[in-house]
């Protein structure tokens, strides 16, 4: 159980807790909201028993548990009989800041019955003293935007730095079959010379030696790459900042079957070496031949 790395997120309401799980989802933990405390030393259980297959657990817990929040202690004190380690981290903000995000997004705060926001908090504040006392990080996020907040989370948590980066899907697809839905940037490459119409190379596909030579050995090839290679070192680096931790880039042609699969490889080999995290799929590479 001692390669079970287990983080508890709890903290006042609106104080980012959400965000934080995000974060830590981001960055491969495997996450679970508002789990009741008295499931806390199975479910951990559980994992430590996936044969390897979950290493990094995140948890929230908070108030909104109601009565069974008062078991929290009891479920720490079960985790640590059955040797299980694990930290605490704990989200905070000023009264100020939590009553102004309360009336922003006009949700109700768990512990008003007939009282204010101002005596929720107040109320919460006490309940959480304890745990509080035992936190192993304490976030006061008054002052953070969501993006500082998630880049303070990974920073401390994050064991694989290549994970903070963005996870980049690229997909060559062919226009005859429509556009790939979820994509966030799409290059068309029909203009570029087109192998359907070379006999020999018409049966095969992009991700065959003679295709993607002949592909490559045009001068126009070159100057895309290089034009694209440039624009997305200029981009990716942007979409990184601003929060984003996945971006599809849709690589067309007509058919999906020749000059899509080149580029497509070509980019992923492009963006590899820039040590992101990429994905490759050929989504329409054995539909029809490219016209």
């Amino acid at each position: 159980m001692e390669k079970l790395r287990f983080i508890l997120v709890t903290g006042l309401s609106g104080a980012g807790k959400t965000r934080a799980i995000q974060s830590l989802e981001d960055i491969g933990f495997f996450c679970v909201d508002n789990l009741p405390p008295s499931f806390i030393p199975k479910f951990a259980e559980l994992c430590a028993c996936s044969g390897g297959k979950i290493q990094r657990v995140a948890l929230v817990c908070d108030v909104r548990g109601g009565e069974f929040f008062s078991e929290l202690f009891t479920a720490l004190n079960e985790l640590e009989k059955i040797g299980m380690r694990y930290e605490v981290l704990f989200l905070e903000a000023s009264d100020e800041v939590l009553i102004r995000r309360y009336k922003e997004t006009r949700r109700r705060h768990p512990l008003i019955s007939k009282g204010s926001i101002s005596e929720g908090i107040r109320e919460e504040r006490i309940l959480l003293e304890d745990i509080r006392g035992n936190a192993d990080k304490i976030i006061d996020t008054s002052r953070l935007t969501p993006q500082q907040l998630k880049e303070e989370i990974v920073g401390f948590y994050s064991q694989d730095k290549t994970r903070e980066r963005l996870f980049i899907i690229l997909v060559s697809f062919g226009f005859k079959f429509g556009l790939p839905l979820d994509a966030d940037l799409v290059l068309d490459v029909r203009f570029l010379p087109n192998p359907h119409y070379v006999p020999r190379l018409q049966p095969m596909t992009g991700n065959e030696k003679e295709v993607r030579e002949y592909v490559e050995s045009w001068a126009i090839t070159g100057k895309f790459l290089e034009k694209v290679q440039e624009m997305l070192t200029f981009l990716l680096p942007c979409y990184s900042k601003e929060g984003k931790s996945q971006l599809v880039i849709a690589v067309g042609c007509t058919g999906g079957k020749h000059r899509a699969v080149v580029i497509t490889n070509k980019l992923a080999t492009f963006l590899q070496e820039l040590n992101f995290q990429v994905a490759v799929e050929h989504r329409d590479i054995m539909k029809s031949v490219d016209k």
